[in-house]
């Protein structure tokens, strides 16, 4: 036996992971094919793509395994329902046939979608994990620790919401769980739409604003809609919430606790909503650290694991290793349903099948770059075709040209080597600028990406380099982290009362690195390793030569909506219609003012606001 593919999907963010041997082969979302943002549908573009990097056909793949068990699912829907008649009967209508039709029978349906790509394949080879196992094994199975304890925390699997296990050597055991409807993840996701975000999407958003405000509503959220125990445990009071029958997250008392209507998208964001993401983020944050110190002195176990998409709150990982208990933090950097994919195969491989789970110093996620690359004859092909001015530069000509451009304070489209998995973009599909620049975090916002002015942007640093600049001990590759830039790189300025209020705050200079110094000081690092990304820390490496700083800003390589760009094709169009000035792919070199003006159009209006 060697192959094992996972599959997530028809939730949301459907994914592919392929190992062989135990040994992550390629793992990949299929909104990245299908330009669709966090898309659920099958994920027939990614299961070709990983085949096909490998060489292989689906009769090569010894078994594939779904990363959830839907039967679960809806005994946990038509239990709830039950315990709620008359209540919720609109949703049940709505969600019954569907559930009838589709996802009953995922089953049957995963088989013969699979027959498509091969007409020879087994049913006997379509296995099923459970969703919050799969998080878990996400987590365990590639961190470099040999014993650890896990936490997993998201909206809801089939039945649990947060589950905490025990992972030593090849073994897993899931030991602890709290069920819906009372979900961190659910919790957090009110809060989100009722900030005027996307649900599923919009919760980083909600992170980034929770420190222009004030916790004023703490003591209301934690008296009226959580009871929190000492071991970190709780549950929602849903008197304020409408998922569990209705067709929305909250209701109407929700909004008159606080006050006021929830936020429409394109309102004004005030004070108050400041003030109320400030208040959720530090309730998340309190029973997050409260859930880790509990299984700290329950278990004593030196090495924790984080998975499910709260474990993307790099605000509350960081309060966890600030406490100092844990002696190492690993996290899966797709902790989403994304992850689930990788963590289905990861179960089968070790927990079914027992296979020997080699340990080594480092994890076992390869930088996560386990996307599409592309070759210089595809490269150039699709720039001719798209009707591109480019030129081919050495990896020496390119450097400088590069560096250039970033001290005119260039925004630069940086395309190379293997996509990223997961949500971050780590130096593969980004959009990278000068750090040092007053008016470029502002820029990147708003004629680039053409999201909120108030979103911050995150630092890339060549990891030889870390504690001269960021108040970190630990490395951040996954962007997972947060920490305070170091006091010596702070302006005077910015330890005195802050002279501009609500959003307005993000255009005071703060440090010598403005473009990615948050109104706290902060920013959410990612290390950069020469290990497993050459080529961009040799990049940061010249730009430290010349300026003293090792640091460049790193975006993700899209706009707001938009999936992060995979192929040349989805970065040409990108350049095109946004602001960036230049494009890199490979060694290809592009220019804004040499392209044709007929090529030019707004991407502005392209996608939706996530």
């Amino acid at each position: 036996m060697k192959y094992i593919l996972g599959i997530s999907s028809f939730y949301h963010d459907s994914a592919v992971a392929l190992i062989n041997n135990g040994e992550i082969i390629s793992a990949v979302q299929e909104e990245r094919f299908t330009r669709i943002k966090h898309d659920a549908s099958f994920p027939i573009n990614s299961i070709k793509f990983v085949l096909n990097y490998s060489n292989i056909t689906l009769d090569d793949i010894d078994y594939v395994v779904f990363y959830d068990k839907p039967f679960l699912k809806f005994e946990r829907l038509t239990e709830t329902y039950l315990a709620n008649v008359p209540k919720g009967f609109l949703s049940f209508q709505k969600s019954m046939p569907i559930w009838l039709k589709e996802k009953l029978f995922l089953k049957t349906i995963i088989f013969r979608l699979l027959k498509k790509i091969s007409k020879n394949f087994d049913k006997n080879k379509l296995l099923f994990s459970e969703h919050h196992f799969s998080h878990a094994a996400s987590a365990f199975y590639p961190s470099p620790f040999e014993k650890a304890v896990v936490l997993t925390l998201d909206g809801v699997g089939e039945w649990a919401t947060s589950t905490i296990s025990i992972g030593n050597k090849n073994d897993l055991e899931i030991k602890k769980e709290i069920h819906f409807p009372h979900s961190l993840g659910l919790l957090y996701s009110s809060f989100t739409l009722y900030l005027g975000f996307k649900v599923n999407s919009g919760e980083y958003k909600l992170m980034g604003l929770a420190p222009y405000g004030k916790p004023k509503f703490y003591e209301k959220i934690r008296d009226n809609l959580v009871d929190i125990k000492n071991d970190g445990s709780f549950r929602l009071n849903q008197k304020y919430f409408n998922y569990m029958t209705g067709l929305s997250m909250i209701n109407s008392n929700f909004e008159k606790l606080f006050g006021q209507k929830s936020r429409l998208p394109n309102e004004q964001i005030e004070e108050f909503h400041m003030d109320i993401a400030s208040s959720i983020q530090k309730i998340t944050e309190d029973i997050i650290l409260l859930i880790t110190d509990n299984i700290y002195n329950d278990y004593g176990i030196e090495n924790l694991c984080l998975a499910g998409g709260v474990a993307l709150n790099c605000v509350a990982n960081t309060k966890i290793k600030n406490q100092k208990k844990f002696k190492n933090i690993w996290i899966q950097p797709a902790s989403g349903d994304a992850g689930g994919a990788l963590g289905a195969a990861y179960a089968a491989w070790f927990k079914e099948f027992k296979q020997i789970r080699k340990i080594g110093t480092k994890d076992k996620m390869k930088g996560a770059y386990l996307g599409p690359s592309y070759k210089d004859n595809d490269i150039k092909s699709s720039l001719l075709k798209s009707g591109a001015i480019f030129e081919k530069l050495s990896d020496q000509k390119l450097n400088k040209i590069i560096l250039d451009d970033l001290i005119q304070e260039k925004a630069i489209g940086w395309f190379q080597g293997r996509m990223e998995f997961g949500p971050r973009a780590l130096g593969a599909r980004s959009i990278i600028a000068d750090p040092r620049s007053t008016k470029m975090q502002r820029n990147l916002n708003l004629k680039v990406k053409f999201r909120e002015s108030f979103r911050p942007f995150a630092p890339s640093i060549i990891n030889e380099k870390l504690d001269e600049w960021f108040d970190l001990k630990n490395e951040s590759p996954y962007m997972l982290f947060v920490a305070n830039v170091n006091d010596q790189h702070l302006l005077k300025s910015s330890n005195k009362k802050n002279i501009s209020i609500g959003v307005n705050r993000i255009n005071e200079i703060r440090s010598s690195i403005p473009a990615i110094t948050h109104v706290d000081n902060s920013a959410r690092i990612q290390t950069v390793h020469k290990e497993t990304n050459e080529k961009f820390h040799s990049l940061i490496m010249e730009f430290f030569k010349k300026t003293g700083v090792p640091i460049l800003v790193n975006t993700s390589f899209n706009v707001r909506g938009e999936p992060i760009v995979c192929s040349p094709e989805d970065a040409f169009n990108c350049f095109m219609g946004t602001n960036i000035d230049s494009l890199v792919i490979g060694n290809f070199y592009l220019q804004k003012q040499k392209q044709k003006k007929e090529l030019i159009f707004d991407y502005k209006d392209k996608y939706d606001l996530d």
